[in-house]
């Protein structure tokens, strides 16, 4: 494909990276020379100085042969007129990222595709829509649905006393008696292992499983942790994030969010019927306290400054909150998160960037997520009468090392595929794979 990415920061430039991987042919346009040299120096990709609005550039460009343009600068209306200008030059699709929520809330009465906009993306909203993905099990570092829970992703710490522990995939077997779930993805340290028998599993390692609905109870199990409920939540930061946050949550959680600046709190007081809005300062440990951080179930640290959300996840953690998140503006703190005693670390523009990538997807891709820290994705597909795999057996296909097929969905029924599993068309087929093998499993979808 030839995509044309506006923006240089670090949206634009993680998504170059990512799409870098598969061979696009990818041009960045950006204002900021020095951003656009850092680009060049690290990926195979063309830059152009310039304005994205302009006309010359994008010519230059060659915006009128392109599949794809994403305009993802820090002006919002450089990104619309972006969007609105190469559609009209002969993009084929547009993405712009805005900052106001109305343009998602409204798009039917903006009309945004008839004005040449495909796809709009706020980040601090996607951000809120993680955060909720990601506290619908405690006990679990993270969690994904597919098909309405038919197959889930959940992903646990190993700890000593887990029965995993010192195991390989292969000797763990008999802990699988029912063969309802698989293991997909081992994260050590920084490392991203997808696994076959022989692997071990170590003490530390954050391990990933596709497993039926009826297996997450033996998931648990596994991990040495029960299964609790969330109740009560604590939001630290009322930016946009927060309030994006604290909105989704109110609906279902007793929320309270805690904001520094006093006017911000009568905003947010006035927006958030269902959540207590708290002035004060969140990296306070005494105001923690006595706002019953300790009756927490869960902490949210989604303030301006990632320090400040970490220190203030760590201070919830030893106030025994279960689940704590903080976000971080740092990709690379982010394959820190478990280490040093936090849950999840998330990154607004890498969450945003995520998204946009489930545009080049090839294949026909029914849903696609990422694993906070993991060097893979999880694409569901949904295998067509045209589909290579459609007769074959899998142990037959030749299916990449670096990639697996976790589970399958089939007119209502999950299944956990073994080496004699033969494809049918209509189902919905779950893989993990490393960035590096992605197109070769597009091809046989």
């Amino acid at each position: 494909m030839r995509i044309i990415i506006a923006g240089a920061g670090d949206v634009g430039f993680h998504l170059a990276k990512l799409l870098v991987q598969e061979d696009q042919d990818i041009t960045l346009i950006d204002t900021d020379g020095d951003k656009l040299k850092y680009a060049a120096e690290h990926l195979d990709i063309a830059t152009i100085k310039g304005n994205s609005i302009s006309y010359t550039v994008l010519d230059e460009a060659n915006v009128s042969k392109a599949n794809l343009v994403i305009a993802a600068t820090s002006s919002e209306e450089a990104n619309i007129s972006t969007c609105i200008i190469a559609k009209h030059l002969g993009a084929e699709r547009t993405v712009a990222r805005v900052r106001n929520t109305e343009f998602l809330l409204r798009r039917e009465k903006f009309d945004l595709e008839k004005l040449g906009i495909d796809e709009i993306i706020s980040t601090e909203t996607l951000a809120a829509r993680e955060i909720k993905r990601l506290l619908k099990e405690v006990a679990f570092t993270d969690s994904f649905e597919f098909d309405r829970g038919l197959l889930n992703l959940a992903g646990i710490s190993i700890e000593e006393e887990s029965p995993l522990a010192g195991k390989t995939v292969s000797e763990a077997a008999y802990l699988n008696p029912d063969n309802n779930f698989l293991t997909v993805a081992i994260l050590r340290k920084n490392e991203t292992i997808i696994p076959r028998g022989d692997v071990h599993f170590h003490v530390g390692d954050h391990v990933y499983f596709i497993a039926q609905q009826d297996a997450m109870h033996h998931i648990l199990e596994l991990s040495g942790k029960e299964r609790k409920r969330i109740k009560n939540v604590m939001i630290l930061g009322g930016n946009e994030v927060g309030y994006h946050t604290a909105k989704k949550l109110s609906l279902k959680f007793n929320v309270k969010l805690i904001e520094a600046d006093k006017e911000r709190c009568f905003e947010l007081a006035d927006q958030l019927q269902g959540t207590l809005v708290i002035n004060g300062d969140g990296s306070d440990v005494e105001l923690l306290e006595e706002e019953g951080i300790d009756q927490m179930d869960a902490f949210i640290a989604v303030a301006d400054n990632s320090e400040t959300n970490i220190i203030s996840c760590l201070v919830a953690k030893n106030h025994g909150v279960r689940k704590t998140i903080a976000l971080v503006e740092n990709m690379d703190y982010i394959h820190l998160s478990q280490a040093i005693g936090v849950d999840t670390m998330i990154n607004k523009k890498l969450i945003a960037a995520n998204f946009i990538f489930r545009h080049v997807r090839k294949g026909e891709v029914v849903s696609l997520t990422s694993l906070h820290g993991v060097d893979a994705e999880v694409v569901e597909f949904e295998v067509k009468e045209t589909s290579p795999v459609v007769g074959k057996v899998l142990k037959g296909i030749n299916f990449p090392k670096s990639a697996i097929v976790g589970g399958v969905i089939r007119h209502g029924r999950s299944y956990t595929p073994n080496g004699e599993f033969v494809f049918e068309p209509m189902d919905h087929v779950v893989v993990v794979a490393r960035p590096t093998c992605i197109h070769k499993v597009e091809s046989y979808f």
